[in-house]
């Protein structure tokens, strides 16, 4: 089988990705600050904003693709760290960019709909991007530069995931723990998004690899806000006597600023076979998980 090199497989996306990734490709993955084991995976520390020791990985590797999901993708951090986070989420994925291109190989890489402003969703892959918080610039930065870099690369821009892996929490696993602990859980009605689950995304990237270049958005097909997304969370779940303090964004101070609703419209990857599921369904599908 041909090699895949997958950034970031102690993340949440990364893990999903090698776990699809090991039934068509001999899946290679790297990590940084959490070390990890993971069957069927060959497995590199590296510090990616190392370019020498970036260099010699694709050297030593010669992968026939790579996927680049490693990111500090919190906003919060990346706006208290602006300095460390441009390198991993900017020059880092400039660097796999161009070392792609020298090796003529397969490059995609993950973005966010966090290039986006939240004014005139949905969004796809033509309107002009309007980052709000620093995270979202970084991630147009990455963007360009890479194309510039590798105009084959394929960029695709990922939404809210959820789900569960044994490396990495999603946003649902710290609702699901202040639920069952009896905590009031404050959840915006105005922050909308189009989530998929981890596995649904994992596959859309997987399916970019092979079928797309240029822009991809890999949104799910449900719009909803982080209350509407709770209250299904809890229908699973079947969860009792349920403290759910529906709020407004402005109601809670953070460090970067979040826009509205930065729901996408991925018609262009439905077409090209991409096929989440609802988020009931997917959440029903690893229920014994959570």
């Amino acid at each position: 089988m041909k090699k895949l090199l997958i950034t970031g497989a102690s993340g949440f996306l990364g893990w999903h990705l090698c776990q699809l990734a090991q039934q068509t490709w001999q899946v290679y993955g790297t990590y940084h600050a959490h070390p990890i084991e993971m069957p069927g995976t060959t497995l590199f520390a590296i510090d990616l904003t190392d370019f020498s020791a970036l260099s010699d990985l694709f050297q030593t590797l010669q992968p026939d693709a790579v996927i680049h999901t490693a990111a500090l993708s919190q906003p919060n951090l990346c706006q208290a760290n602006p300095d460390s986070s441009h390198r991993i989420n900017v020059v880092a994925a400039c660097d796999i960019a161009g070392l792609c291109a020298d090796a003529n190989i397969p490059c995609v890489f993950t973005s966010s709909e966090l290039v986006f402003d939240g004014c005139n969703p949905p969004y796809r892959e033509h309107d002009p991007v309007c980052p709000i918080n620093l995270y979202g610039e970084q991630k147009v930065a990455a963007e360009a530069g890479m194309r510039q870099r590798y105009p084959d690369a394929t960029i695709c821009r990922m939404p809210l995931m959820f789900g569960a892996a044994p490396t990495a929490p999603s946003f649902i696993q710290p609702f699901i723990e202040r639920i069952r602990t009896g905590q009031v859980l404050n959840l915006f009605v105005d922050e909308v998004r189009t989530p998929v689950s981890g596995t649904s995304a994992a596959q859309g990237l997987l399916l970019a690899l092979q079928t797309a270049k240029g822009l991809l958005h890999l949104g799910g097909r449900e719009r909803l806000s982080r209350y509407e997304f709770a209250l299904i969370l809890i229908e699973v779940l079947q969860l009792q006597d349920v403290k759910l303090n529906p709020c407004y964004q402005s109601d809670v101070p953070m460090a970067a600023p979040r826009a509205p609703d930065v729901s996408m419209d991925s018609s262009l990857a439905f077409s090209l076979g991409y096929a989440p599921g609802l988020v009931k369904d997917e959440l029903e599908s690893i229920v014994d998980r959570l």
